[in-house]
């Protein structure tokens, strides 16, 4: 009952052109981006999207490529929702949606071939770089996910190689100047309905009354390399064909936010 009210205040004002803190249908928050910020990390960013706040931490190594994939380097994604950003998240086991921020963030990374894998062989199926990106939520007030696979990219941007020893073993002591070898700086914006009006960067409230929900991917070009529906409700094709066009432009401006 209380989401239906929710639901119904938050379409009433959407209908009058008007969200809760005055936005633009399709206006963000502020945008923050800082990288460098772990000693300890090859790479590191936190991100800020208005209160959401998440950090992202690149590590490397050296391990065995996988069988189908003997020349290539790999690629991880690791997402904590943690109790500390939000009284919904819990400790434990990883929850649905962090399960979800991180296959999408992956996926975005490796359709877009961002980082070049064939670049982070050493050895051919004995030897190859791991990349490793972990997120943390430090604060939740809605569009985790965006947030996510942006601090992701900034992170990898960030990223300087480790040294490695004559037995190609790492060495965490000695840093490089090289960076990943980059092909494309994917960006995820998610589009939400919410009866027939279509949003970003929703607020929590606007989370709860949406119907339906469309992430997508793109690259540098306005190609999109991938998309994630979620909720129960569903789009017409007017309707995705506007949410193609939002988040290509919406892309562009998230992008800018990156120093590279």
């Amino acid at each position: 009952m209380l989401n239906r009210e929710l639901k119904k205040h938050v379409l009433n004002a959407l209908q009058q052109g008007l969200r809760y803190d005055n936005r633009g249908m399709d206006e963000y928050r502020e945008i923050t981006v800082e990288m460098g910020i772990s000693k300890n990390a090859e790479g590191s960013a936190r991100v800020k999207i208005g209160g959401t706040e998440v950090l992202a931490g690149v590590k490397m190594a050296v391990e065995k490529p996988y069988p189908d994939r003997p020349n290539d380097g790999m690629l991880m994604v690791n997402v904590e929702l943690t109790p500390l950003s939000s009284p919904d998240f819990e400790s434990g086991p990883p929850r649905d949606d962090a399960i979800e921020i991180a296959r999408v963030t992956d996926r975005g990374i490796r359709e877009s071939k961002a980082i070049d894998l064939t670049k982070l062989n050493l050895v051919p199926g004995e030897k190859s770089w791991s990349v490793m990106i972990d997120l943390v939520s430090i604060n939740d007030e809605g569009n985790l996910l965006d947030a996510s696979a942006l601090a992701a990219m900034a992170a990898i941007i960030n990223t300087r190689m480790p040294g490695l020893t004559d037995k190609q073993t790492v060495d965490y002591k000695t840093h490089t100047n090289n960076k990943l070898p980059l092909n494309d700086f994917p960006v995820a914006i998610t589009v939400f309905r919410i009866g027939d009006k279509l949003i970003v960067d929703p607020l929590l409230d606007e989370i709860e009354a949406m119907d339906a929900r469309l992430t997508i991917t793109s690259m540098e070009d306005g190609t999109i390399c991938a998309m994630q529906k979620g909720g129960e409700g569903s789009f017409s094709l007017e309707q995705i064909e506007e949410m193609l066009n939002i988040a290509q432009r919406k892309a562009a401006e998230l992008r800018s936010k990156v120093k590279r």
